[in-house]
């Protein structure tokens, strides 16, 4: 099944109606987005990339961006999408590594983009801009604004997205058009999503949340998107009322509790907010609550399997879960080769139709990430609740082994940031002579906050064992984060190291 072809089925019948609103005051229509992507399909079979070719972009945030993307699938080509953080050495992997046949990268990239892309082979190279302008732009003026799509199988691949790498060498995760219809029609009926939503887009396009869990949906349901090029409390909070649903990740609804314009009647007309990427802090989970009168739907996905669990649209959404498995997709917890019951620690394994087909060039990589019978080890370390809430408790590498006892660090961290006086903390393991690990914290105080080592300590050794107590706390002003707002827990040891 053709992605693209299988969500046109859901605005096929509203092609004059509104497709997405930029910030920049530009306006598409749904006819517009298939003129738009059948113009990029033509273009690049105009070139000679044939199915599965790969076509990279390191590219701002457009709506010309994302007509690059879905008229990829629509052609039967495989996008590469490229974070905008990554630098010279990731690239030059990547585009080594995926071997590109066509390079889309921002103007201010090109002279860095044209020797790498020589060096990988990749014989074209494009610019397009965050204003929609560049040299693709001008390259595809002339191509025709109607294609006749391929019939893809549901195995063809659609995507390759890497992994950020931070325990080694990134990996490709290859994703299948089949991977993209299921989950995104698993998303659009379980978050309820209609033709007369308006979904509030202020995520990067360059990450599984951005590019496929707030379009797929939207497209299904026939939806309007509120497009912002990036995130600004202000101007998000002002575009709510224009809205009936927002996705972010914890940093957003953060900053949009900072401003003072946030009430109620600011988002009334608004009937849901989606928190994912990085754990929501059950404060903000509260505040958010508290101040609004809604309740944050927290789920978890990865780039391997787009979203595999969420809080439930009607019942309890309960803050520090991420809910129940969605249709079709199977969870498990496991150790030492056991599903486990409630309460009790382990790796998350997944099953369904979301699931990546594997690592690109990486046969072995695969192999040793599936089990036997079939199941991704997700890497996550998660527990069930007697009602079958899913926790994720954080990464089997994560895992700090200290005196040959086994510690999770979200335990610690949920203690500690109970504490008053405490923004945020993470914490990590840090080699030690007689230990192997010591458990250590890192702690963001909230301004003016009277707290020292000796208090968190003391906090801490009065609710949990005492394996688990730091024998460190060392306050920071902020944790570091990557560009979706996980925090590097990989910066921080080696920052404790040296």
């Amino acid at each position: 099944m053709n992605a693209y072809g299988f969500f046109r089925r859901g605005f096929a019948a509203r092609l004059e109606a509104t497709f997405l609103e930029a910030d920049s005051g530009e306006r598409f229509s749904f006819a517009d987005l298939e003129r738009a992507t059948a113009r990029v399909a033509a273009f690049l079979t105009g070139l000679g990339l044939a199915r599965g070719d790969r076509v990279a972009a390191q590219i701002d945030k457009s709506p010309q961006g994302l007509f690059l993307y879905l008229g990829c699938l629509r052609a039967g080509f495989c996008f590469l999408p490229l974070n905008t953080a990554y630098q010279r050495g990731e690239l030059g992997y990547f585009l080594q590594d995926a071997e590109p046949r066509v390079v889309v990268c921002r103007p201010a990239m090109l002279a860095t983009f044209e020797e790498l892309a020589h060096s990988a082979g990749a014989p074209r190279l494009y610019t397009l801009d965050e204003h929609g302008q560049g040299s693709l732009v001008d390259a595809m003026a002339g191509a025709a604004t109607a294609f006749d799509d391929p019939t893809l199988g549901e195995n063809d691949l659609a995507v390759i997205i890497y992994t950020s790498g931070t325990t080694g060498r990134s990996k490709g995760a290859m994703v299948t058009h089949g991977n993209l219809t299921s989950n995104g029609a698993a998303l659009k009926d379980y978050w309820r999503f209609t033709a007369s939503d308006a979904l509030l887009h202020a995520l990067p396009i360059f990450h599984v949340h951005g590019l496929f869990v707030g379009i797929h949906p939207i497209l299904l349901a026939g939806a309007r998107i509120v497009f912002h090029r990036r995130f600004d409390a202000p101007s998000v909070l002002a575009d709510l009322p224009r809205a009936t649903a927002m996705m972010g990740v914890p940093t957003f609804y953060v900053r949009l509790l900072a401003e003072p314009g946030l009430s109620r009647s600011a988002v009334k007309h608004m009937r849901l907010f989606v928190s994912g990427s990085a754990p929501l802090l059950l404060d903000t989970f509260a505040a958010w609550q508290a101040r609004t009168g809604h309740t944050i739907l927290e789920r978890y996905g990865m780039s391997e399997a787009g979203m595999i669990t969420s809080n439930p649209y009607d019942g309890e959404r309960r803050g520090g879960t991420v809910g129940f498995p969605l249709p079709g997709v199977s969870v498990r917890v496991v150790a030492d080769g056991k599903a486990l019951g409630p309460g009790a620690p382990g790796v998350v394994e997944i099953k369904g139709p979301n699931v990546f087909a594997g690592y690109w060039r990486m046969p072995e990589k695969t192999r040793e990430e599936f089990t036997a019978d079939g199941w991704f080890r997700t890497g996550d370390v998660g527990q069930w609740s007697e009602d079958r809430y899913l926790s994720i408790v954080g990464r089997a590498k994560d895992l700090i082994i200290s005196g040959g006892y086994n510690v999770y660090p979200k335990e610690i961290e949920l203690v500690i940031d109970a504490i008053p006086g405490v923004v945020e903390s993470a914490v990590v393991g840090v080699p030690h002579p007689d230990f192997g690990e010591s458990v250590t914290a890192v702690v963001v105080r909230q301004q003016g906050a009277a707290l020292d080592e000796a208090a968190v300590v003391a906090h801490v050794k009065s609710q949990i064992a005492n394996f688990k107590v730091p024998k460190r706390v060392v306050f920071v002003d902020d944790l570091p984060r990557n560009a979706m707002g996980k925090v590097q827990k990989n910066v921080l040891r080696d920052n404790l190291k040296a």
